[in-house]
């Protein structure tokens, strides 16, 4: 998958300022459209395990396993937004991940209000494909386009969007839509239908403004057959370890941000005595603080060394500050205004911290210089997958370990990961190689 070589620029073309910061100037309206697609995206993100629960009262026990499965369909997804933008180019497949997710966003939403629970779960799931595809396919984009002397800073910027959107602005969206809609259950599936819109003003967006030429055809040589093609990367991580464990690190990066959002909802918004609205806003901070660093710890894994910034910033100081965003909360006067600060403080650290996975987009394709879309394409199944690992640690976990329990096989996980980072040399990334 995604076997072209990442395009350098011809030194006769004449770079912007877009370009120098490390954002493809022809891709400009692509960045913009995934930010907004994703806040359309992420709108739910953080009361929808609630919402599910409390609209679906004779089956509120099999809500975890809903949501695990949407993530299997987010993980599968994000293998086939690779395959298939080498196979028809990254362009169609936006379009493709459109259709999907407003088709069977309708579908889930008169699901809901049917209290069908079969419908719930088969329509959920088979929404989870969308974003993905969308978002993921336009990943491969970048990586087709930007010089790789730029490739963290680029893939930087890319999580800028997405994590701008999923789910920052879409909580922040969530907070002042829910009352504006009437508040309570009914507010919260008025706000879901709102949602559409956004997704398909960024849509739009990303579909009329990027008008670069190499993502609207196929990627790989016409004599690549279709199965190679589509099982190329998992080929690859069958025969090369490293593959393998650098998928592995990419999917426990952000698995327990989607973890929190299974459990938190009620213990911030409800336990511990703060409110929806509280937690809600919780969430823009605390992602804020993460889309404010990720192009930064994208600068500074092209500095200072990719797998220096993910092993330090990345593994050891999102499990410090995982913790920190757990204990804080418990440890402050429940309902208290300056203990609700305070813990928002807790999970900014741990927000800032996430970013310093960013430099892993850039190190996966080169622990494979000679199939680089093949290890790209395992990197973007990474990044849907940690919706699954996420959700599956809550379902696996919390009926005998409960949330504390949930809490530490996350930091289990980090530890994982920063015993399989040392593997993960890449000439790239060595002193003096990018300068």
């Amino acid at each position: 998958m995604i076997v072209t070589q990442t395009l350098e620029r011809p030194a006769s073309t004449r770079e912007t300022r877009l370009d120098r910061i490390g954002i493809p100037h022809s891709l400009r309206w692509g960045f913009l459209g995934v930010l907004v697609f994703m806040t359309g995206n992420g709108v739910e993100s953080n009361f929808i395990a609630p919402h599910m629960a409390a609209a679906l009262p004779t089956a509120a026990a099999l809500v975890p396993t809903i949501i695990t499965m949407y993530g299997v369909a987010v993980l599968v997804a994000s293998y086939l937004s690779g395959a298939l933008s080498d196979l028809w180019g990254p362009r169609r497949v936006m379009l493709l991940g459109f259709v999907v997710w407003m088709v069977f966003e309708a579908t889930f939403l008169l699901a809901l209000s049917g209290e069908s629970t079969v419908g719930v779960m088969i329509s959920y799931f088979l929404r989870g494909f969308g974003f993905p595809l969308f978002a993921f396919a336009f990943l491969v984009w970048i990586n087709a386009v930007v010089p790789s002397k730029r490739n963290g800073t680029a893939v930087g910027w890319f999580y800028v969007m997405f994590t701008g959107g999923l789910p920052t602005l879409g909580s922040l969206f969530a907070i002042f839509a829910i009352p504006a809609f009437g508040s309570g259950i009914g507010g919260e599936y008025l706000t879901m239908w709102a949602s559409a819109g956004i997704v398909t003003i960024g849509f739009l967006i990303a579909w009329t403004g990027i008008r670069e030429q190499r993502g609207r055809s196929r990627l790989v040589p016409h004599e690549e057959t279709t199965s190679r093609v589509l099982l190329s990367g998992l080929r690859l991580t069958a025969t090369q370890p490293k593959i393998l464990m650098g998928f592995l690190v990419r999917i426990i990066n952000t698995a327990p941000q989607f973890g929190m959002f299974i459990i938190l909802p009620s213990i911030i918004g409800g336990e511990l005595g703060w409110t929806q609205a509280q937690w809600l806003t919780m969430t823009v901070i605390v992602f804020a603080s993460n889309v404010a660093f990720n192009a930064l710890f994208g600068a500074i894994g092209d500095k200072w060394g990719w797998r220096r910034t993910v092993r330090w910033f990345g593994i050891v100081g999102s499990a410090i500050g995982l913790l920190t965003w757990w204990y804080v909360p418990h440890w402050v006067e429940p309902g208290s205004d300056w203990g609700f600060r305070v813990s928002v403080a807790a999970g900014v650290f741990f927000g800032i911290m996430l970013a310093g996975f960013v430099p892993m987009g850039a190190i996966m394709p080169a622990l494979a210089p000679e199939h680089k879309g093949a290890a790209m394409a395992m990197y973007t199944t990474a990044a849907g997958g940690a919706a699954f690992l996420g959700a599956a640690v809550v379902a696996i976990v919390q009926p005998w370990g409960g949330n504390i329990g949930v809490v530490w096989a996350f930091v289990i996980l980090y530890g994982a990961a920063f015993i399989m980072i040392n593997y993960l040399r890449v000439p790239e990334d060595e002193p003096g190689a990018r300068s």
